[in-house]
């Protein structure tokens, strides 16, 4: 079986849902690759993003390894690294450049943006800095079993998220890795992608998307 069966074969069954010719082009950028944005970056890397960078200046802990799929063996490394080391076990050919520090403005950031931090106070200063360069931006929120996602890809979209920007004193108590499951995780995080993929597929995104997993509840604002 030579290298272009291969490739035909691994991406068939999603060859309907996500547009290969623009994947190919897209560049994306996770910052933040704790619970929500390392499962964030694996999916991509799954679907086939082929030129990622990760941002992220923090270490993996053993409370790491229930709450955001890290490996046990990951324990003392540096998430970026041991983010790009699992993406290489999916696709050694994905393009990864791993910054192991907070996101500063002068970085180059690629055209699909997904922000996956922990502090409204930081959400708000990336969005300053690099909310309306980019062409595509995912913001992944979640405490316990609540989840919020948010995507700009257009201007109607661009000011709603703005307004979701409240000083962090208004903020509800707790930050998101304080209670957080993997579950919880790798669904936000499937809803960041499958907003990505309706991009690609030019179809309208949704702009504020809640989901209760307690409460079995979901609301979309599209």
């Amino acid at each position: 079986m030579n290298a272009s069966t291969i490739e035909t074969d691994r991406f068939a069954r999603q060859a309907e849902l996500v547009p290969t010719d623009r994947l190919i082009e897209t560049a994306a950028s996770v910052i933040g690759v704790g619970a929500i944005g390392r499962q964030v970056a694996l999916q991509l890397a799954a679907i086939g993003v082929r030129r990622m960078n990760l941002i992220d200046h923090d270490t993996v802990e053993l409370t790491n390894v229930t709450s955001q799929g890290y490996w046990q063996t990951d324990v003392g490394l540096a998430k970026v690294q041991a983010t790009r080391e699992a993406i290489a076990r999916i696709d050694l050919e994905i393009e990864v450049d791993s910054i192991c520090d907070r996101y500063r403005p002068r970085m180059v950031l690629g055209s699909a943006v997904f922000c996956c931090v922990d502090s409204i106070d930081t959400r708000a200063a990336i969005w300053r800095s690099a909310g309306n360069s980019c062409q595509f931006w995912a913001d992944g929120r979640m405490l316990g079993e609540v989840i919020r996602v948010l995507t700009a890809a257009d201007c109607a979209a661009r000011g709603h998220y703005s307004t979701t920007l409240f000083p962090g004193s208004e903020a509800q108590q707790g930050r998101c890795t304080s209670r957080s499951t993997i579950y919880s995780a790798s669904i936000a995080a499937g809803l960041m992608v499958h907003q990505f993929t309706r991009w690609l597929r030019r179809l309208p995104t949704d702009r504020d998307l809640s989901v209760n997993l307690l409460a079995s509840e979901m609301s979309a604002m599209s």
